[in-house]
């Protein structure tokens, strides 16, 4: 398939509420392996298709990260975490449209997640550690929502004026 151009901060379009889907066709498959692809490219171990400008709550996941390990994408199809465990983890999270910024983030330390996967078909996904943590990233890119809204107030705003610095200088 094809790699596609992420969507980097301060883009707005990260900030959008990204639509349900509702037609599994063809559109639906090329999009979902564009994204496996960008993904894997990037390479990142999740992406959300508001990342490559397309707003539709799709989720692309890929937790393997050592290279004799094999593949084990997820596709999701208009997940929602229907339920989060009290006890929290911290993981030092990174997101592929905020490049090479990192952040010690706190969430819940399992979830659940319901969705439908590529074929149309409903599932439910609990998970804990890191795979807990990508779930609930991803999902809150579909709802506009950034690794770095959970960090404060200061260092939200600095890398948000170093992203936006860093645009104005590739343009001028």
């Amino acid at each position: 398939m094809a790699v596609k151009n992420l969507v980097i901060l301060p883009d707005d379009q990260l900030r959008q509420i990204s639509k349900p889907v509702d037609d599994f066709g063809d559109d639906l498959q090329t999009l979902l392996d564009n994204m496996l692809d960008t993904m894997y490219d990037a390479p990142g171990i999740g992406l959300a298709a508001i990342q490559i400008g397309v707003p539709k709550r799709v989720v692309t996941i890929d937790c393997s990260r050592e290279e004799d390990e094999p593949k084990n994408p997820i596709f999701l199809i208009n997940p929602e975490v229907i339920w989060t465990s009290e006890e929290t983890s911290i993981y030092e999270e990174g997101c592929l449209s905020i490049p090479e910024y990192f952040e010690e983030v706190t969430r819940p330390t399992e979830c659940r997640v319901q969705y439908y996967d590529r074929t149309g078909k409903q599932q439910e996904l609990e998970a804990d550690g890191l795979l807990a943590t990508c779930l609930q990233h991803e999902v809150d890119h579909l709802n506009g929502v950034l690794f770095i809204d959970y960090i404060s107030k200061l260092k939200r705003d600095r890398v948000v004026k170093k992203f936006t610095k860093a645009l104005k200088q590739k343009s001028a």
